[in-house]
């Protein structure tokens, strides 16, 4: 008698158990039915420039026929609509569209399209009328050809820089260098082809610098400039490594010392002998006699005929 009581009181418990769990489970049924709940399969998406993108938006539960749905763009911390009213607005116009329920399906993405999305559910009906989810799109931009500069020649055991630049590409571009088609490393001691060079390579500015140049740092060198979105190179250019003829530059300065000496010995020398005084000569130079007290002296048309007109005084 004793056993079948306490069978019958284990019964009941486990009854109420059962009673309580299957409660609770309504409950939560009833209250999830009643509230707008939306996820995202990708909160960070990318894609490259010029390709499609969907930003994802999945209502799981919801109770409203006819909920509102709206996109905003955040942009340096500014919000505007590129969803609103069941229309494509802002930026996106003529680039996006709507996948039911609420996906954003960007069809020609640009770099301007990087920034963060929020969509927004609101469920008037529902107990939990609002939700919404952030969504942080990237838009990848392949670099563009950089602009490279190269030195045509550089002498023996003088620095040398090498420069590579461009500001298209995004993520910013990473820089490699390579000579006669074989990548530079980023430390020479890593490659037996470079262990004897003296420079330093940094990849974020595409900067390649030579501290001293050797005979053999002469080449073809050329630039590429890379991103996750892909990558572009300039063209091969060559630089020569030349040696410094001190002979050549010693005699070179001697004949300009000579040549300067015998100007100046040539120059002294016309001095010297008057050529360069300045010998004015006329034919009509005669100084004409003073004249005399009541003597007037009148030239004549003949040359040099001089005749006197006499005055008396009384």
């Amino acid at each position: 008698m004793y056993g079948q009581t306490e069978h019958c009181i284990d019964s009941k418990m486990a009854l109420t158990r059962l009673a309580c769990i299957l409660v609770l489970l309504s409950t939560h049924c009833y209250f999830n039915v009643l509230a707008v709940i939306l996820r995202t399969t990708n909160d960070a998406p990318w894609a490259n420039e010029f390709e499609s993108i969907e930003l994802s938006c999945l209502i799981e539960s919801i109770s409203t026929n006819d909920p509102r749905i709206e996109w905003k763009k955040i942009k340096d911390g500014e919000p505007s609509y590129v969803y609103f009213e069941k229309k494509i607005s802002g930026d996106l116009e003529g680039r996006a569209r709507i996948r039911e329920p609420a996906t954003l399906v960007i069809t020609n993405a640009t770099r301007s399209d990087s920034a963060s999305y929020r969509c927004e559910v609101t469920a008037p009906i529902d107990q939990k009328t609002f939700d919404e989810i952030l969504i942080n799109l990237v838009v990848r931009v392949k670099p563009v050809v950089p602009k490279c500069a190269v030195p045509k020649s550089v002498p023996v055991g003088k620095a040398a820089e090498l420069r590579c630049v461009e500001d298209e590409g995004f993520p910013k571009s990473q820089y490699q260098w390579f000579r006669n088609k074989e990548e530079i490393p980023d430390d020479p001691k890593t490659s037996p082809k470079f262990f004897n060079s003296s420079y330093t390579l940094n990849a974020e500015t595409g900067t390649l610098k030579f501290s001293a140049v050797r005979k053999d740092d002469s080449g073809e060198y050329f630039c590429r400039a890379k991103n996750d979105a892909g990558h572009s190179e300039c063209g091969p250019q060559m630089m020569e490594v030349y040696n410094i003829n001190i002979a050549g530059i010693i005699l070179g300065v001697l004949v300009v010392v000579v040549v300067l000496l015998c100007i100046t010995v040539g120059i002294c020398c016309a001095y010297k002998r008057g050529y360069f005084v300045s010998q004015k000569q006329t034919g009509n130079n005669y100084k004409a006699p003073a004249k005399g007290d009541g003597v007037d002296y009148v030239r004549t048309e003949d040359e040099g005929d001089f005749r006197h007109k006499s005055s008396f005084v009384i």
